[in-house]
């Protein structure tokens, strides 16, 4: 029999690693708590690598099966990211998503993992510790929001707009100089452009049914594969740049969504011409 892991239990893990290693460090980092990694603004706190080497140590008891891979994981051993293709089951975590907001002292950061079986994303989770609640969703059954207290909600994109109705987030920071200047020339097109600097407020503002697309250049896993998954589940549209689904294996090709193929495919071709 193919080990599963219980969503529930792992949602409940997010939650007890923020309330003991990320929020009692939120506005009182030290100067030496806080590191850059490829760039300036690319950032790792004392609070990631706590929350995730907990995160890790209690999946891997209760999971023993499954491949755990975690973005400071990835950062201490970068082979593990290749194995993430071929493994049966694997956890995907990013223990703080808008690791640059949390270090700035700015309340948008979340919590997220993905549940990888067969190649093929199967569950995914993103807590918001600031509001203490889960969007989570399992393939086939809806996306929800779910709080400590048994509430849920389940959770629908907007409706299609027309091109100039639209508002939405874009991550153009990782696009080719000359692509960034003609894309962000095309989001005139759109009504409203923004960036939360945190995916993972983003993909829950996208299925909450507040914004018509999503735009992300860099594909890094614990970033994406649970809010693709959360988003394709309260029904919007998501496919990389070539139209291709996005799996787990992928780490390149961009991803875009948008409330249905039709706004996809009029997104795709007048603004993001990548």
């Amino acid at each position: 029999m193919t080990a599963t892991v219980d969503v529930t239990v792992l949602a409940d893990l997010l939650r007890r690693a923020a309330k003991a290693e990320i929020l009692p460090r939120f506005r009182r980092l030290g100067e030496d708590d806080v590191r850059a990694k490829s760039e300036a603004t690319d950032l790792v706190t004392e609070a990631d690598e706590r929350a995730e080497r907990m995160i890790k140590a209690e999946a891997e008891r209760l999971w023993p099966d499954a491949l755990f891979l975690g973005e400071e994981s990835v950062a201490a051993e970068p082979d593990l990211l290749g194995r993430l293709a071929d493994a049966d089951l694997a956890i995907v975590v990013d223990p703080v998503d808008g690791t640059f907001n949390f270090a700035a002292g700015i309340p948008a950061f979340g919590v997220m993992a993905s549940v990888i079986s067969g190649g093929e994303t199967i569950a995914g989770i993103i807590y918001d510790p600031m509001g203490d609640d889960w969007v989570m969703a399992e393939k086939g059954s809806g996306a929800w929001l779910r709080r400590p207290d048994g509430e849920a909600r389940r959770l629908q994109s907007a409706e299609p707009v027309a091109l100039g109705q639209m508002v939405g987030m874009a991550s153009t920071g990782y696009l080719r100089q000359e692509k960034r200047a003609e894309i962000l020339g095309n989001l005139a097109k759109v009504r409203f452009l923004t960036n939360y600097r945190c995916a993972a407020h983003e993909y829950r503002t996208f299925a909450g049914g507040h914004v018509h697309y999503l735009m992300y250049n860099k594909m890094m896993p614990w970033d994406h594969l649970a809010g693709a998954l959360i988003s394709q589940e309260a029904g919007g549209y998501a496919a990389r740049f070539d139209g291709s689904p996005y799996l787990p294996r992928h780490l390149e090709g961009g991803l875009l969504v948008a409330p249905d193929k039709a706004s996809w495919d009029l997104l795709r071709r007048e603004v993001f011409t990548v």
